[in-house]
Formats: C-alpha cells, sequence, structure tokens
C-alpha cells in the first residue's frame, strides 16, 4: 500500500489563535470558533480545507478539554495505538453540553478502549483468513469485498477494522488494484464487488474513476457497492464531479452509515441528493451503538429521518466484538427488541434487518421478533406486532382440499387499532 501517513506529533497551526469571527459562517458552537478563527464560509464548504483541518492530534485534544499533563500521557498512549481524526464538520454536531453526546462518542477517543483492549478480537470477522489477495476479501459465493484504503475523513470509534489503523494512513496501489480486478476476472462466479476500507471516497477522483473503469472491463462483473461514511462526516465531498462520475459507472449502489439522526443534516441531504439524482440508490448500514441510538425511540426517529431524504434504512448492525470497542456492545435482545416495537408501528421501508455479522467468517445472519409460533403441514400460528394470534391455512403440494375456517383471534382490546375500530363504529352512528 503507497503510504500517506500524517504525523500525530506536529501541531496544527489552526491551534494557535483564539479569537472569533464574527461574519456569516456554518459553525456556530464555542469550540469551533476557537479553533478555526480565521475560517470562511468558502472554505468551511471546502472539501480540502475540512480534510487538512482535521484534528489529529493530542495537542488538538489537549485544546478541547484543557488536559492535564498525565492526561495528556495517556491519550497519547490510546491515539498511538487507536489514532483518530474527526473534521471540523463533523465536530461541530456536538452538543458540548452533554458528555454523553452520541456524535462525541461516535469520534473523540475514550479510555475505555484501553480498558476494554483484552476484549474481543482484533479481526472478529476472519477478513484476513478469507483474504485472496492483498486487500480482496472472498467469503460469499457470487461476491467479493475490496479494501482499497485504510483512511477515512473521521476514523469511527467503534470501528471493526481499527487493526489497520496502525498501518498509518494509506491507498493501494495501481499493482495492488489490478490485482484484485485480475482476481475478479479469473472467478466468473463473482457477478457482484463490495468496495470499502477505510473509505473509498477519500480516494482522489482520477484514482477512483480508474479503479471502477477496470473493473467494468470485467464481462461478468454485474454491480459494483461503494461503503462509505463520507456524506455523514464530510458531506462536501460529495460534489457535482464526483457525482457525474460515478454515475458513469452504474449499475453502482452507495452505502453509508448514519448511526444517529442528529447526523441527518441539511448538508447530509444535500450529499445524498447529488448522488440520489445521479441515478445511484443510497441505502443506510447503521450499527447498534450502547448510549448512542439503542432505544426505539432513537432508531424511529433516524429511519424517519432517512426515509425523508430518500435514503432506504437496510441494515441494523450488532456491533461486532472488535477489540477496544466493547463498551459500546448491546445485548442482541436490544436489537430484536427495536426491531419488534418498530415493525407494524412504523412503515416497512423505516425497518432495517438486524444482522449479527458472525465471528469466524460466518457472514451475515438476520435475526428478527417470533411472529412463527407454530407450524403444521397445512397450517401455520402466526402472531402480528400488535399480539393478535392468526391460523394461516398453508397450501401444500397435493390435491387442493376444503380449508378449515380459521378461528382467528381478535385485536387486542389495548390496540390503537382497536380504538380506532370502536371510533369508526361511533362515528357511522353519528347523524348525517
Amino acid at each position: 500500500m503507497k503510504n500517506t501517513t500524517l504525523t500525530q506529533e506536529e501541531e496544527p497551526p489552526s491551534l494557535q489563535g483564539t479569537q472569533l469571527f464574527d461574519y456569516d459562517c456554518k459553525p456556530s458552537n464555542s469550540i469551533v470558533r476557537k479553533l478555526w478563527p480565521s475560517v470562511t464560509a468558502d472554505d468551511w464548504n471546502d472539501w480540502y480545507w475540512q480534510l487538512s483541518n482535521r484534528l489529529r492530534s493530542v495537542y488538538a485534544l489537549s485544546a478541547l478539554f484543557d488536559l492535564k499533563p498525565q492526561h495528556i500521557t495517556k491519550y497519547k498512549q490510546l491515539i498511538d495505538k487507536y489514532h483518530y481524526s474527526i473534521t471540523p464538520y463533523y465536530l461541530s454536531l456536538i452538543d458540548w453540553t452533554d458528555p454523553n453526546d452520541p456524535i462525541r462518542q461516535q469520534c473523540i477517543p475514550d479510555f475505555k478502549e484501553i480498558d476494554y483492549v483484552s476484549v474481543g478480537d482484533k479481526d472478529p470477522l476472519a477478513e484476513e483468513d478469507d483474504t485472496q489477495v492483498a486487500g480482496l476479501v472472498h467469503r460469499y459465493p457470487d461476491r467479493v469485498l475490496m479494501l482499497v484504503t485504510n483512511s477515512c475523513a473521521v476514523y469511527c470509534r467503534h470501528c471493526t477494522r481499527k487493526r489497520i489503523w496502525q498501518d498509518g494512513e494509506s491507498i493501494r496501489s495501481k499493482k495492488e488494484l489490478l490485482a484484485m480486478v485480475n482476481y475478479v476476472r479469473g472467478v466468473p462466479e463473482v457477478r457482484e464487488v463490495v468496495i470499502s476500507g477505510g473509505d473509498p471516497l477519500t480516494l482522489n477522483i482520477e484514482t477512483l474513476d480508474w479503479f471502477l473503469g477496470e473493473l467494468r472491463t470485467v464481462s461478468h462483473l454485474e454491480v459494483i457497492r461503494i461503503g462509505t461514511r463520507i456524506p455523514v462526516v464530510l458531506p462536501m465531498r460529495i460534489t457535482d464531479e464526483l457525482a457525474g462520475m460515478l454515475s458513469r459507472h452504474r449499475p453502482l449502489w452507495i452505502n453509508t452509515q448514519f448511526n444517529h439522526p442528529r447526523e441527518v443534516t441539511p448538508e447530509a441531504q444535500e450529499a445524498c441528493d447529488k448522488i440520489l439524482r445521479a441515478g445511484i440508490p443510497v441505502s443506510n448500514q447503521s450499527v447498534l451503538l450502547k448510549g448512542i441510538n439503542d432505544s426505539v425511540e432513537t432508531m424511529k426517529a433516524l429511519c424517519h429521518a432517512l426515509q425523508r431524504i430518500m435514503v432506504r434504512p437496510y441494515y441494523l448492525y450488532q456491533c461486532d466484538p472488535v477489540k477496544a470497542a466493547e463498551h459500546f456492545r448491546t445485548s442482541i435482545w436490544k436489537g430484536i427488541e427495536i426491531i419488534e416495537q418498530m415493525r407494524g408501528f412504523t412503515g416497512g421501508l423505516c425497518v432495517p434487518t438486524f444482522v449479527v455479522d458472525a465471528p469466524g467468517g460466518g457472514g451475515k445472519i438476520p435475526l428478527q421478533p417470533f411472529y412463527l409460533l407454530s407450524a403444521a403441514e397445512d397450517e401455520v400460528t402466526l402472531r402480528n406486532y400488535e399480539g393478535m394470534i392468526i391460523r394461516y391455512h398453508n397450501p401444500i403440494d397435493k390435491a387442493p382440499r376444503p380449508a378449515r375456517p380459521a378461528k382467528n383471534g381478535k385485536v387486542p382490546v389495548d390496540a390503537a387499532r382497536y380504538k380506532r375500530r370502536k371510533e369508526k363504529t361511533l362515528f357511522s352512528e353519528r347523524p348525517q
């Protein structure tokens, strides 16, 4: 991989001033105004400026929290092992009056990462065991995963690939990228490629355009997917130029990762809209995170917000058992509970599939509430979202016979639908 490491010891020049600006610009909280006192609106909306002004060093953390010397030492140990990077934009979403702010927890290094470093696995999904050529993971029969970079605009503290952070920041060389393409060319069963990292949209547009073009020369390759968090953490990167380039390589799908409704900002909406207008569907893969989105109310608000901007809630992942992320993990039953209290209570387009990515390379296993209560050859017993018990005739591959009349349960009296039915009866009896 080509190394593009930026040292964490270099103190960013943007931390050398404390004056406040008094002109119209996006950032409004005092932390942002302190760190970038001279930023203009044009700067703020420039993704190059956002990348070059990311917080990355222990000095930046000290500026944020006014750290004592002993804390600086401990933070340095932490970020030497698990580096961090935060764009000014994503930092601006933090509510600093809340120590448990959901944005803050996802991006600010936490000593819990050291406390839990002995729990979990470096590579919980056994990606390295299924790696065929450098960066290419072939696990499922008809698709492969390509890790084209280990660089991200923001390093999520719950990342399942923390193990690759220790190699610095780098991108695959063209030789390595071509080796991935040639592997796919030699395996006719592969019809789909998932491009991930790191974040593929941190690559320069010329390299990404070339790579997608090379993949399109493979005759049996039907679909390309890109996994990216750029619309969430650096929406300025989704320029008209980038969207236009991506549109030339359709059929192409984008999967992103919104984890909290506060991440669905006007800037994020604009970024997703540019992708959608380029004819590229956008789906979302949230990670279930303790104290961030592990409630029905938060997940429903997130999925509703995503539907409003035409991003399809696709997966809700159980947080992987990766080293230094155990403090983010919830019980599996929490995920099932969330889905159960969403199914039927909001539209199906708003309900993601809850999945566990099984350790050891077992792949994605969907987990859903129990709606099938019993089954016989010609009848099954079902439970709906209200708790209503339903007997359902099941056709069988034999000569047809009369179905027994179903004796279905009644709508529970505490269900909203029961109340609506009663109100409807009363309404129909009113004089017209």
